[in-house]
């Protein structure tokens, strides 16, 4: 199978906290659906990214990396026993404030749910007026403490409030508490994990009247309860690619490598290297992703390499056999997701 750009269907998450901004943003019809989230890449059993463009349409993202782990993940990870796509890619959109909550890290996920823990960065694309995050403690709490600040809803009081503006870049490690504030639109890249241990919910209700299950036991193993000193996220400096071409390191992590690309040339430029699958995902404007498989790269008789565009919202996978030949262009701002 020679490989080539993947786009995907996207999943979009109709939930109590979700807001009108999504489909706008990614150029679908508007509705009345509270859409909070578009899975853009996941491989999460039961919600898998199913490709939507070339001769792969209809396959899906967790049964293509079973088939062709290698040429999907690069050796590293497609040599494993049992070769797993490792990142889950969002959009968010909060209309009101998402619960305060925290994941666990990847022994405590394994024990108890079989799966990979969550670490997780967001990047802000744009926010409303008074707009906030939750992440870290401001002040000590222990262990004791806990469970009497979560009932009476005090332990907001202890819990680090940022304001958040576009471009703001929060990395979420296994063990953070941490919540997103309303009027926050922001893509968020973590692994491929649905594990989340909600602590408050400022004690709202759904349509039925129902409360929200709280997990404040699982949750207490899971806290780091450290104070540090800083939970934002500065960027690297811009890095020029080629003319017309630059990247700003976001976050670097042993679970992903994160870079906000601004490209703006007609020229093809050679998208950043890696052993493993890139994901872009352009946070405005229109890139054309251009790429053929390994088994064709050098073919100068070959004319059909599979190109693909994305507009704003819009994601693509390329698959590691593809990264080395893949070039950009166009004029975009463009999050780039990849590990290590």
């Amino acid at each position: 199978m020679n490989l080539y750009p993947l786009k995907f269907q996207p999943i979009l998450k109709t939930v109590i906290w979700g807001g009108h901004d999504i489909r706008p943003f990614k150029g679908m019809p508007a509705s009345d659906d509270l859409v909070g989230e578009s899975w853009e890449v996941s491989a999460v059993p039961g919600h898998e990214s199913v490709v939507a463009n070339g001769p792969l349409a209809g396959s899906n993202l967790r049964a293509l990396t079973a088939e062709y782990p290698a040429e999907m993940l690069g050796q590293k990870l497609g040599s494993a026993e049992k070769p797993e796509f490792p990142l889950l890619i969002k959009l968010i959109d909060a209309q009101q404030n998402l619960s305060l909550q925290v994941h666990p890290d990847d022994a405590l996920a394994r024990e108890r749910h079989n799966c990979f823990g969550k670490n997780e960065m967001w990047h802000i694309i744009s926010t409303k007026p008074d707009a906030k995050i939750l992440a870290g403690m401001q002040r000590e709490v222990n262990k004791a403490e806990y469970a009497d600040l979560v009932a009476s809803g005090d332990i907001l009081d202890y819990v680090a409030c940022h304001d958040s503006h576009p471009g703001d870049t929060f990395y979420i490690p296994a063990g953070r508490v941490h919540g997103i504030g309303a009027g926050n639109l922001l893509i968020e890249v973590q692994q491929s994990s649905d594990i989340t241990y909600r602590i408050f919910d400022y004690n709202r209700r759904d349509a039925n009247g129902n409360t929200r299950e709280l997990h404040t036991e699982q949750a207490l193993d899971a806290i780091d309860f450290k104070v540090y000193d800083e939970y934002r996220t500065a960027p690297g400096e811009p890095e020029r690619l080629a003319p017309g071409c630059s990247a700003s390191l976001l976050v670097a992590s042993p679970f992903f490598i994160v870079k906000k690309i601004a490209l703006d040339s007609k020229a093809p430029v050679a998208v950043e290297p890696s052993n493993s699958f890139v994901s872009l995902t352009s946070i405005e404007g229109t890139a054309c992703v251009r790429s053929r498989s390994a088994e064709i790269a050098d073919d100068e008789a070959c004319e059909s390499a599979f190109t693909t565009t994305i507009k704003q919202g819009e994601s693509v996978l390329i698959p590691a056999s593809c990264v080395e030949s893949a070039t950009i262009s166009g004029h975009a701002t463009l999050i780039y997701a990849t590990v290590s």
